[in-house]
Protein backbone atom coordinates (compact mmCIF):
# COMPACT_ATOMS: atom_id res chain seq x y z
CA UNK A 1 0.00 0.00 0.00
CA UNK A 2 1.54 3.33 -1.23
CA UNK A 3 1.91 6.43 1.29
CA UNK A 4 -1.16 8.30 0.22
CA UNK A 5 -3.63 5.34 0.26
CA UNK A 6 -2.47 4.99 4.16
CA UNK A 7 -2.99 8.43 4.82
CA UNK A 8 -6.34 8.53 3.32
CA UNK A 9 -7.20 5.33 5.13
CA UNK A 10 -6.18 7.52 8.19
CA UNK A 11 -7.99 10.38 7.64
CA UNK A 12 -11.08 8.13 6.81
CA UNK A 13 -10.97 6.81 10.22
CA UNK A 14 -10.34 9.45 11.76
CA UNK A 15 -13.61 10.96 10.19
CA UNK A 16 -15.80 7.98 11.21
CA UNK A 17 -14.35 8.95 14.50
CA UNK A 18 -15.44 11.90 14.62
CA UNK A 19 -18.92 10.95 13.27
CA UNK A 20 -19.51 8.19 15.02
CA UNK A 21 -18.47 10.92 18.72
CA UNK A 22 -15.84 9.06 19.56
CA UNK A 23 -13.52 11.12 22.46
CA UNK A 24 -9.72 11.56 21.65
CA UNK A 25 -7.20 9.53 23.90
CA UNK A 26 -6.46 11.93 26.57
CA UNK A 27 -4.61 9.30 28.35
CA UNK A 28 -1.33 10.14 26.98
CA UNK A 29 -1.53 13.68 26.60
CA UNK A 30 1.47 15.66 27.88
CA UNK A 31 1.39 17.68 31.35
CA UNK A 32 1.22 21.66 30.70
CA UNK A 33 4.54 23.12 30.75
CA UNK A 34 2.98 26.54 32.17
CA UNK A 35 4.64 26.46 35.82
CA UNK A 36 2.46 27.84 38.69
CA UNK A 37 3.18 30.69 40.10
CA UNK A 38 4.93 30.18 43.43
CA UNK A 39 3.14 31.69 46.52
CA UNK A 40 6.08 33.86 47.42
CA UNK A 41 6.11 35.44 43.86
CA UNK A 42 2.35 36.04 44.87
CA UNK A 43 3.12 37.71 48.17
CA UNK A 44 5.52 39.87 46.89
CA UNK A 45 3.32 41.11 44.12
CA UNK A 46 0.89 42.25 46.54
CA UNK A 47 2.97 43.67 48.52
CA UNK A 48 4.53 45.76 46.12
CA UNK A 49 0.73 46.60 44.99
CA UNK A 50 -0.56 47.01 48.47
CA UNK A 51 2.37 48.89 50.32
CA UNK A 52 0.52 52.65 50.14
CA UNK A 53 -2.16 50.77 52.26
CA UNK A 54 0.13 49.08 54.60
CA UNK A 55 2.00 52.36 55.12
CA UNK A 56 -1.36 54.00 56.16
CA UNK A 57 -2.45 51.48 58.17
CA UNK A 58 1.10 51.02 60.04
CA UNK A 59 0.14 53.59 62.89
CA UNK A 60 -2.98 52.87 63.40
CA UNK A 61 -1.66 48.99 64.26
CA UNK A 62 1.09 50.39 66.73
CA UNK A 63 -1.65 52.35 68.27
CA UNK A 64 -4.27 49.48 69.17
CA UNK A 65 -0.95 46.96 70.22
CA UNK A 66 0.74 49.72 72.44
CA UNK A 67 -2.33 50.93 73.93
CA UNK A 68 -5.10 48.17 73.79
CA UNK A 69 -3.47 44.63 73.04
CA UNK A 70 -0.27 45.05 75.75
CA UNK A 71 -2.22 46.21 78.60
CA UNK A 72 -4.96 43.89 78.16
CA UNK A 73 -2.09 41.04 79.28
CA UNK A 74 -2.02 43.25 82.97
CA UNK A 75 -5.19 42.06 83.59
CA UNK A 76 -3.63 38.78 84.79
CA UNK A 77 -3.54 41.14 88.28
CA UNK A 78 -7.42 39.98 88.88
CA UNK A 79 -5.96 36.46 90.15
CA UNK A 80 -3.15 38.32 92.25
CA UNK A 81 -3.27 40.44 95.25
CA UNK A 82 -1.12 43.01 93.77
CA UNK A 83 1.40 45.03 95.33
CA UNK A 84 3.02 47.44 92.85
CA UNK A 85 5.90 48.50 95.10
CA UNK A 86 6.33 45.13 96.12
CA UNK A 87 7.05 42.70 93.62
CA UNK A 88 4.53 43.96 90.58
CA UNK A 89 3.42 41.39 88.57
CA UNK A 90 5.69 38.99 88.86
CA UNK A 91 6.51 39.04 92.66
CA UNK A 92 2.18 38.97 93.67
CA UNK A 93 1.18 36.13 94.95
CA UNK A 94 -1.38 34.39 92.81
CA UNK A 95 -4.87 34.14 95.13
CA UNK A 96 -7.01 32.65 92.50
CA UNK A 97 -10.71 33.82 91.65
CA UNK A 98 -10.61 35.27 95.68
CA UNK A 99 -11.29 39.05 93.75
CA UNK A 100 -13.86 37.95 91.42
CA UNK A 101 -15.99 36.31 94.48
CA UNK A 102 -15.11 39.08 96.76
CA UNK A 103 -17.07 41.33 93.41
CA UNK A 104 -19.96 39.38 93.17
CA UNK A 105 -20.48 39.59 97.26
CA UNK A 106 -20.65 43.17 97.34
CA UNK A 107 -23.89 44.62 96.80
CA UNK A 108 -21.92 48.21 95.68
CA UNK A 109 -21.06 46.15 92.10
CA UNK A 110 -24.63 45.05 92.11
CA UNK A 111 -26.17 48.36 92.23
CA UNK A 112 -23.43 49.57 89.73
CA UNK A 113 -24.56 46.95 87.92
CA UNK A 114 -28.42 47.64 87.67
CA UNK A 115 -27.73 51.37 87.54
CA UNK A 116 -25.42 50.94 84.39
CA UNK A 117 -27.43 48.34 82.48
CA UNK A 118 -31.33 50.25 82.98
CA UNK A 119 -29.50 53.38 81.94
CA UNK A 120 -28.34 51.19 78.42
CA UNK A 121 -31.65 49.73 78.10
CA UNK A 122 -33.30 53.15 78.62
CA UNK A 123 -30.30 54.84 76.10
CA UNK A 124 -31.23 51.70 73.68
CA UNK A 125 -34.85 52.85 73.52
CA UNK A 126 -34.78 56.61 73.28
CA UNK A 127 -31.36 57.30 72.04
CA UNK A 128 -30.35 54.60 68.84
CA UNK A 129 -33.19 55.08 67.03
CA UNK A 130 -32.21 59.05 66.99
CA UNK A 131 -29.49 58.46 64.27
CA UNK A 132 -31.33 56.34 62.25
CA UNK A 133 -34.07 59.60 62.28
CA UNK A 134 -31.42 62.20 61.74
CA UNK A 135 -30.29 60.70 59.12
CA UNK A 136 -33.32 59.99 57.27
CA UNK A 137 -34.09 63.53 57.60
CA UNK A 138 -30.82 64.87 56.26
CA UNK A 139 -31.43 62.49 53.11
CA UNK A 140 -34.47 64.13 52.78
CA UNK A 141 -33.27 67.89 52.33
CA UNK A 142 -32.88 68.43 49.24
CA UNK A 143 -30.61 71.57 48.70
CA UNK A 144 -26.75 70.35 49.01
CA UNK A 145 -25.96 73.89 50.96
CA UNK A 146 -28.55 73.43 53.55
CA UNK A 147 -27.49 69.76 53.98
CA UNK A 148 -23.78 70.79 54.30
CA UNK A 149 -25.13 73.02 57.10
CA UNK A 150 -27.32 71.16 58.74
CA UNK A 151 -24.84 68.35 58.69
CA UNK A 152 -21.81 70.73 60.27
CA UNK A 153 -24.28 71.47 63.01
CA UNK A 154 -25.20 68.06 64.30
CA UNK A 155 -21.89 66.66 64.02
CA UNK A 156 -19.73 69.24 65.87
CA UNK A 157 -20.55 68.65 69.45
CA UNK A 158 -19.23 65.09 69.00
CA UNK A 159 -15.85 66.81 69.21
CA UNK A 160 -16.41 68.48 72.13
CA UNK A 161 -15.15 67.06 75.44
CA UNK A 162 -18.04 65.77 78.26
CA UNK A 163 -16.29 68.65 80.49
CA UNK A 164 -17.70 71.18 77.94
CA UNK A 165 -20.94 69.33 77.63
CA UNK A 166 -21.83 69.18 80.92
CA UNK A 167 -20.94 72.71 81.59
CA UNK A 168 -23.63 73.85 78.63
CA UNK A 169 -26.06 71.77 80.02
CA UNK A 170 -25.26 73.39 83.87
CA UNK A 171 -25.56 76.71 82.09
CA UNK A 172 -28.65 75.98 80.37
CA UNK A 173 -30.71 73.76 82.81
CA UNK A 174 -28.84 74.34 85.93
CA UNK A 175 -30.21 76.68 89.41
CA UNK A 176 -28.89 79.92 88.22
CA UNK A 177 -29.03 78.54 84.52
CA UNK A 178 -30.92 79.93 81.63
CA UNK A 179 -34.60 78.17 81.98
CA UNK A 180 -34.56 78.41 85.98
CA UNK A 181 -33.64 82.31 84.93
CA UNK A 182 -36.74 82.86 82.59
CA UNK A 183 -39.06 80.81 85.23
CA UNK A 184 -38.09 83.49 87.86
CA UNK A 185 -38.67 86.27 85.15
CA UNK A 186 -42.77 84.91 85.02
CA UNK A 187 -42.70 84.51 88.61
CA UNK A 188 -42.69 80.79 88.62
CA UNK A 189 -39.82 78.83 91.37
CA UNK A 190 -36.80 77.97 89.61
CA UNK A 191 -36.04 74.41 88.66
CA UNK A 192 -32.49 72.58 89.24
CA UNK A 193 -32.52 69.87 86.71
CA UNK A 194 -28.97 69.11 86.93
CA UNK A 195 -28.88 68.17 90.94
CA UNK A 196 -32.44 65.91 90.47
CA UNK A 197 -31.60 62.38 91.21
CA UNK A 198 -35.22 61.46 89.63
CA UNK A 199 -34.55 62.75 86.30
CA UNK A 200 -30.67 61.80 86.26
CA UNK A 201 -30.98 59.13 83.58
CA UNK A 202 -33.07 61.94 81.17
CA UNK A 203 -30.46 64.24 81.46
CA UNK A 204 -27.55 61.89 81.02
CA UNK A 205 -29.50 60.12 77.95
CA UNK A 206 -30.15 63.66 76.31
CA UNK A 207 -26.92 65.08 76.35
CA UNK A 208 -25.97 61.56 74.62
CA UNK A 209 -28.37 62.36 71.92
CA UNK A 210 -27.30 65.97 71.37
CA UNK A 211 -23.11 65.05 72.01
CA UNK A 212 -23.39 62.14 69.56
CA UNK A 213 -26.29 61.65 67.16
CA UNK A 214 -25.36 63.51 64.67
CA UNK A 215 -22.07 61.76 64.56
CA UNK A 216 -23.87 58.68 64.32
CA UNK A 217 -25.77 59.40 61.26
CA UNK A 218 -22.88 59.14 59.39
CA UNK A 219 -23.49 55.13 59.50
CA UNK A 220 -27.36 55.36 58.12
CA UNK A 221 -26.09 58.29 55.62
CA UNK A 222 -23.96 56.19 53.74
CA UNK A 223 -26.37 53.43 54.21
CA UNK A 224 -28.46 55.29 51.93
CA UNK A 225 -26.64 56.00 49.41
CA UNK A 226 -26.23 52.08 48.65
CA UNK A 227 -29.91 51.98 47.90
CA UNK A 228 -30.81 51.92 43.99
CA UNK A 229 -32.88 54.89 43.70
CA UNK A 230 -34.83 52.79 40.96
CA UNK A 231 -36.52 50.86 43.75
CA UNK A 232 -38.02 54.16 44.80
CA UNK A 233 -38.81 55.16 41.41
CA UNK A 234 -40.52 51.45 41.05
CA UNK A 235 -42.70 52.10 44.27
CA UNK A 236 -43.53 55.77 43.14
CA UNK A 237 -45.05 53.87 40.12
CA UNK A 238 -47.06 51.71 41.99
CA UNK A 239 -48.65 54.41 43.51
CA UNK A 240 -46.68 54.32 47.37
CA UNK A 241 -45.96 57.43 49.22
CA UNK A 242 -43.40 58.88 51.18
CA UNK A 243 -44.13 56.90 54.00
CA UNK A 244 -45.03 54.01 52.01
CA UNK A 245 -41.80 53.66 50.32
CA UNK A 246 -39.48 54.50 53.80
CA UNK A 247 -41.20 51.54 54.99
CA UNK A 248 -40.96 49.21 52.30
CA UNK A 249 -37.60 50.44 50.68
CA UNK A 250 -35.42 52.56 52.98
CA UNK A 251 -35.88 50.91 56.28
CA UNK A 252 -35.17 47.31 54.47
CA UNK A 253 -31.93 48.99 52.62
CA UNK A 254 -30.70 50.28 56.20
CA UNK A 255 -31.74 46.64 58.19
CA UNK A 256 -28.14 45.37 58.08
CA UNK A 257 -26.48 48.40 59.56
CA UNK A 258 -29.24 48.26 62.04
CA UNK A 259 -28.38 45.21 63.19
CA UNK A 260 -24.64 45.56 63.23
CA UNK A 261 -24.65 48.51 64.87
CA UNK A 262 -27.27 46.96 67.76
CA UNK A 263 -24.88 44.03 67.89
CA UNK A 264 -22.25 46.62 68.60
CA UNK A 265 -24.34 48.64 71.31
CA UNK A 266 -25.02 45.52 73.26
CA UNK A 267 -21.68 44.34 73.32
CA UNK A 268 -20.60 48.28 74.88
CA UNK A 269 -23.71 48.17 77.07
CA UNK A 270 -22.00 47.62 80.16
CA UNK A 271 -19.67 50.69 79.22
CA UNK A 272 -22.00 53.62 79.32
CA UNK A 273 -19.52 56.38 79.87
CA UNK A 274 -16.64 57.43 82.92
CA UNK A 275 -16.37 60.74 82.62
CA UNK A 276 -19.62 62.00 81.82
CA UNK A 277 -21.16 60.31 85.45
CA UNK A 278 -17.69 61.00 87.27
CA UNK A 279 -18.14 64.95 86.35
CA UNK A 280 -22.09 64.55 87.71
CA UNK A 281 -21.58 62.01 90.32
CA UNK A 282 -20.94 64.87 93.73
CA UNK A 283 -24.41 66.88 92.16
CA UNK A 284 -26.70 63.41 92.01
CA UNK A 285 -25.44 61.49 94.15
CA UNK A 286 -23.72 57.46 93.53
CA UNK A 287 -27.15 56.18 94.34
CA UNK A 288 -28.04 56.93 90.79
CA UNK A 289 -24.90 57.69 88.89
CA UNK A 290 -22.66 54.91 89.95
CA UNK A 291 -22.10 52.60 86.68
CA UNK A 292 -19.12 50.08 86.76
CA UNK A 293 -16.74 52.43 85.43
CA UNK A 294 -17.21 54.74 88.25
CA UNK A 295 -17.10 51.76 90.49
CA UNK A 296 -14.05 49.96 89.09
CA UNK A 297 -11.90 53.46 89.79
CA UNK A 298 -13.53 54.58 93.09
CA UNK A 299 -13.46 50.46 94.65
CA UNK A 300 -10.16 49.74 92.61
CA UNK A 301 -8.09 52.52 91.68
CA UNK A 302 -8.58 55.07 94.72
CA UNK A 303 -8.83 52.43 97.36
CA UNK A 304 -5.16 51.36 95.68
CA UNK A 305 -6.79 47.82 95.76
CA UNK A 306 -5.64 46.95 91.84
CA UNK A 307 -6.48 43.50 91.40
CA UNK A 308 -10.41 44.00 92.73
CA UNK A 309 -10.75 47.14 90.18
CA UNK A 310 -8.66 44.56 87.83
CA UNK A 311 -11.29 41.86 88.57
CA UNK A 312 -14.18 44.38 87.59
CA UNK A 313 -12.84 45.66 84.33
CA UNK A 314 -12.15 41.80 83.36
CA UNK A 315 -15.85 41.32 84.61
CA UNK A 316 -17.14 43.84 82.03
CA UNK A 317 -15.27 42.99 79.48
CA UNK A 318 -16.67 39.01 79.62
CA UNK A 319 -20.40 40.15 80.14
CA UNK A 320 -19.75 42.62 76.81
CA UNK A 321 -18.57 39.66 74.89
CA UNK A 322 -21.32 37.42 76.46
CA UNK A 323 -23.84 40.17 74.89
CA UNK A 324 -22.41 40.34 71.64
CA UNK A 325 -22.44 36.45 71.08
CA UNK A 326 -25.84 35.94 72.05
CA UNK A 327 -26.92 39.45 69.98
CA UNK A 328 -25.11 38.25 66.57
CA UNK A 329 -26.73 34.04 66.98
CA UNK A 330 -30.40 36.21 67.26
CA UNK A 331 -29.34 38.52 64.21
CA UNK A 332 -28.34 35.23 62.52
CA UNK A 333 -32.20 33.73 63.89
CA UNK A 334 -33.45 36.51 61.49
CA UNK A 335 -31.41 35.92 58.57
CA UNK A 336 -28.73 38.83 58.72
CA UNK A 337 -25.17 38.20 58.86
CA UNK A 338 -24.02 39.95 62.26
CA UNK A 339 -20.37 40.62 63.19
CA UNK A 340 -19.47 37.63 61.67
CA UNK A 341 -20.62 34.49 59.81
CA UNK A 342 -21.54 31.27 60.77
Amino acid sequence: MTTGSKARGAGGRAARDRRDGARPDLTRAEPSSAPSAPRSADRRARLRRDWPLLVMAAPMVVLVTAFWWVPTLGNVIALQDYNPYSGGILGSPIIGFTNFAQLLGDPQFGHAVVNTLGITAFQLVFYFPVPIALALLLNSIMSPRLRAFVQGVVYLPHFFSWVLVVAIFQQMLGGAGLLAQILREHGHEGVDIMTHSETFILLVTSQTVWKDAGWGSIVFLAALSTIDPHLYEAAAVDGAGRWRRMWHVTLPGLRPVIVLLLILRLGDALNVGFEQFMLQRSAVGSAVSEVFDTFAYYSGLRTGDFGYGAAAGLFKGLVGLILILVANRVAHSLGERGVYSK
